[in-house]
């Protein structure tokens, strides 16, 4: 039987201000995007900030009121997470060289091969939990099972700086009783189905005939049935698979509240440059599916996607699809705080010959991105930008491409429907 961890450094952000900013330890802090531009949105938070009731997403001013006014604030310092993210991975990589980032706070490992060496999994947790404590300065939770779903669910049961084993013998005394949101991957949309005909704990999951959920779900019901009992034999891949890659995305917190649809696409197509630029550089060819998903300010999550009519590497094909599923989902009862592009079904460099009309133009914009490729790797990738993010000095600042370091957003931020 496998040995899988799945680590979750605790208050992430906030932990690693208060490594930058010691004296601010025994008081309420949070992390938040830049006060003049998205008027003080919490992004983290400290454990004190927590106790007080602060959450993710809300004002500064709201979690100012719920602190009394006491709550310190740090605007996102993201390439000093990135270097802290970095340094606990080199902990973890003394164990196991099969680790698999889920984000830039948590990792999945596989150490079935190293319990001969290191002791139990659970053991082996808690060399990492007090390696990374006393070396780092942070810490983390660790959930300890037989395989990813079960471990992750696990290093969420107790926060902070704790161990959790999920083994075959208790996983139905310890998961069956949980709600079903709580398993990887069910979101809002699925909770409200699976709510709708009586189910609401993850053990009543397990044990419903699998062809009802497949009649209510899809085959995504199936695969429920399988996590609810045990069955996730997914495995953990290090870098060594680059075949792993499914998809390429970016995604965007906007600076301001967007009210109307032209706005919306400055962001969609500043994304989908990032996006097919990473693409490009992939080696994976062209996409034949892009998918576009928003978040309102009422942090409810929308998405949709879509098969082309032939496979793109191209911003502006990507961008145009996007407009046309965004215009079919969003109905705009609230304005929209972040967007998302992605693509995925790659050609892997093969591409079907087909006649096609605007072949020529296809031709013509593949050698365009080549040459506008060539001058954003010589001059950055500011240096070229479209008329339309030009109008918008923020946005026009911005080097989407370039900063990002990891894959926006995890596969439960969004459930997307297919067209």
């Amino acid at each position: 039987m496998r040995t899988i961890l799945h680590s979750d450094l605790n208050n992430f952000y906030a932990s690693v201000e208060l490594l930058k900013h010691p004296e601010c330890k025994d008081v309420p802090v949070a992390v938040c995007g830049s006060v003049e531009d998205r008027h003080g949105i919490v992004l983290a938070k400290n454990q004190i900030a927590k106790s007080f009731g602060v959450k993710t997403g809300e004002t500064i001013w709201e979690a100012q009121k719920k602190c009394k006014n006491n709550l310190i604030t740090f605007t996102a310092d993201f390439p000093a997470y990135l270097r802290v993210s970095q340094a606990v991975r080199e902990i973890y990589s003394r164990f196991t060289d099969h680790i698999e980032s889920f984000g830039i706070d948590e990792c999945w490992l596989d150490v079935t091969d190293s319990v001969k060496i290191f002791g139990t999994g659970e053991q082996i947790a808690e060399k990492i939990r007090t390696a990374v404590k006393e070396e780092i300065g942070v810490t983390v939770s660790i959930g300890v099972s037989f395989n990813k779903v079960f471990a992750k669910l696990g290093s969420d049961m107790k926060k902070p700086d704790a161990i959790t084993v999920i083994s075959s013998e208790n996983y139905k005394q310890t998961v069956w009783k949980l709600p079903v949101e709580e398993l990887l991957y069910v979101g809002k949309s699925t909770k409200h189905k699976l709510n709708s005909i009586g189910i609401h704990t993850i053990g009543e999951i397990a044990t419903t005939n699998p062809k009802i959920l497949t009649g209510l779900l899809g085959v995504w019901g199936k695969t429920l049935y399988a996590y609810a009992n045990g069955l996730d034999t997914s495995a953990v891949n290090d870098k060594k698979h680059s075949e792993s890659i499914k998809s390429i995305g970016n995604s965007m917190t906007v600076y301001k509240d967007l009210h109307t649809f032209d706005e919306v696409k400055t962001i969609i197509l500043l994304l989908s440059e990032s996006v097919a630029g990473r693409l490009r550089d992939s080696g994976q060819g062209k996409a034949s599916t892009v998918k576009v998903y928003a978040t309102d300010n009422q942090l409810e999550s929308y998405g949709k996607q879509t098969k082309l009519s032939f496979p793109t590497s191209s911003a502006i094909d990507i961008a145009n699809a996007c407009y046309n599923l965004f215009e079919q989902f969003y109905k705009w009862q609230n304005p929209v705080r972040a967007v998302g592009v992605s693509v995925c079904n790659f050609t892997l460099g093969i591409e079907q010959l087909s006649i096609d009309l605007n072949g020529k133009h296809g031709e013509k914009l593949d050698r365009l991105d080549c040459v506008v490729d060539g001058i954003r790797k010589k001059y950055g990738n500011k240096s070229l930008q479209r008329a339309r993010i030009l109008q918008d000095k923020k946005l026009a600042g911005i080097d989407v491409k370039g900063e990002h370091v990891i894959h926006p957003g995890h596969s439960d931020a969004y459930e997307i429907e297919d067209e």
